[in-house]
């Protein structure tokens, strides 16, 4: 009896080697950020206020965690896409991602200058 969806189809190892290297660098790119939350929150010398210095650390830490738990979401949606054989939806998440670092090293520049 068909329930009117597609049957899962077997999927490329090397498209699930891909994803899970995509799953990877997802959890490298967390790692990074929180190294960098602790850094800004425990370690580093920069002589700004404390308001400053932590919601820089919590941003940072913030977004590390967003990414830790968007990464295993992430390859099982795709992995399951994949043996679907449907067409893989756009991540807001690198965008995402890309802007906070960038508000990041914004306030870093604007906080040594002032």
């Amino acid at each position: 009896m068909s329930t009117g969806e597609p049957e899962d189809e077997a999927v490329d190892y090397r498209f699930t080697l891909a994803n899970e290297r995509t799953f990877l660098a997802w959890i490298r790119t967390a790692l990074a950020l929180l190294a960098g939350a602790v850094a800004v929150l425990h370690l580093l010398p920069l002589g700004w206020a404390e308001g400053p210095r932590t919601a820089v650390g919590l941003l940072l830490a913030l977004i590390a965690g967003v990414v830790t738990v968007y990464a295993p979401v992430r390859w099982f949606r795709v992995q399951h896409i994949m043996r679907r054989g449907d067409t893989l939806p756009m991540s807001a998440l690198p965008l995402v991602t890309t802007f906070v670092v960038g508000l990041v090293c914004l306030v870093v520049l604007l906080g040594n200058l002032l």
